[in-house]
């Protein structure tokens, strides 16, 4: 594995950032920066072994800090997806957070760790990124050691494992928000996707959990056999779907432990994308949101590419029912999740 590094811009208070870049024995690579965790390129081949971009990406970390480019992959924290009402109630006493989703907060609030420049460190091919969240930053109690380890191996399969701990009780809920797009067309609309899930979680009109786990038989959100997007992107048969305008919604995972949990497959190029993670739930956006620029000059439209965040259900702080995101002092937040990738 060939390590190679480079600056990448500054932060916005100035600081410097690098892009790391792995490369395996067939030239496949993984490049990230330890600006906001961001995971910057993937290339990997096709079905003919021509080597191509399959993530969204920028091309500095001043274009990273741009608002308009949303999350792009960003290491998500300290709490992926939403919570609602911007507070939540810990031991009796109230923390309030910043709304920066209307009433909502939304990955993590104002400044996330999607906008923090990380310590890191490479060890063989791995980059291990560190943070420390300060005790009340963004309002959340405790001071949260963070260790993020992006591993890439020889047969282009990229592993993240999140490590966290704590010195007062708090919640965490950390993901990262890669775009991906297998091949050379503008938008996913070619590909197939398949997702383990037979439930979903119903939102409200701001994409606030109701509480309900719906069954996914008979709506646009059955990815129970694999999908062709562009197909189901035509469907008005479900008043969620139709809102969202696509995909932005949290899959309710079969089965439990590591296990291979989605599969995006383009047709064209032939590459396949498995996931495979530990984690309960994976939030599904399709992109329909993009219109900003991307690396090298390109523009990313509507569907450019598809996220899916492995994570703890949106909003568990509020609904006890999807299981918990506390994490107390001498216990530690650890999950990993699995992006393959192969051609066929």
């Amino acid at each position: 594995m060939r390590v190679d590094i480079r600056p990448f811009g500054q932060s916005p208070a100035g600081e410097p950032a690098d892009l790391i870049t792995l490369t395996n024995e067939r030239g496949e690579s993984v490049s990230l920066t330890n600006y906001g965790g961001h995971i910057v390129s993937v290339m990997v081949r096709d079905r003919r072994g021509n080597l191509g971009e399959v993530c969204l990406g920028q091309d500095s970390a001043e274009d990273y800090a741009r608002r308009d480019i949303g999350y792009m992959g960003g290491t998500i924290g300290r709490y992926g997806n939403r919570i609602s009402g911007a507070a939540f109630t810990l031991n009796g006493e109230e923390y309030a957070l910043y709304a920066n989703d209307g009433r909502n907060t939304l990955h993590g609030g104002q400044e996330g760790f999607n906008r923090k420049l990380w310590a890191y460190e490479v060890a063989g091919n791995s980059v291990i990124m560190r943070y420390t969240s300060p005790d009340m930053e963004e309002g959340f109690p405790g001071e949260l050691s963070v260790e993020v380890r992006f591993t890439f191996s020889e047969d282009a399969a990229l592993r993240i494992d999140y490590l966290a701990r704590t010195d007062k009780e708090t919640h965490v809920n950390l993901t990262n928000h890669a775009y991906f797009n297998l091949g050379d067309s503008p938008d996913i609309l070619g590909h197939t996707l398949w997702v383990d899930a037979d439930r979903v979680i119903e939102v409200d009109g701001e994409l606030i959990p109701t509480g309900i786990l719906m069954s996914v038989a008979g709506t646009p959100y059955d990815l129970r056999q694999p999908q062709p997007l562009g197909k189901v992107m035509q469907r008005e048969d479900n008043a969620m779907f139709t809102a969202a305008k696509g995909f932005d919604i949290g899959y309710v995972l079969n089965g439990g432990g590591m296990r291979q949990i989605a599969r995006l497959h383009d047709p064209d190029s032939g590459r396949v994308m498995t996931v495979s993670t530990d984690q309960p739930g994976v939030q599904c956006y399709s992109g329909q949101g993009f219109n900003c620029g991307g690396r090298a000059g390109h523009h990313y439209c509507a569907y450019a590419g598809i996220a899916l965040e492995t994570q703890q259900h949106p909003d568990t702080l509020h609904q006890p029912s999807f299981g918990t995101t506390l994490l107390r002092p001498g216990q530690e937040y650890k999950t990993s999740t699995i992006y393959a990738f192969t051609a066929k």
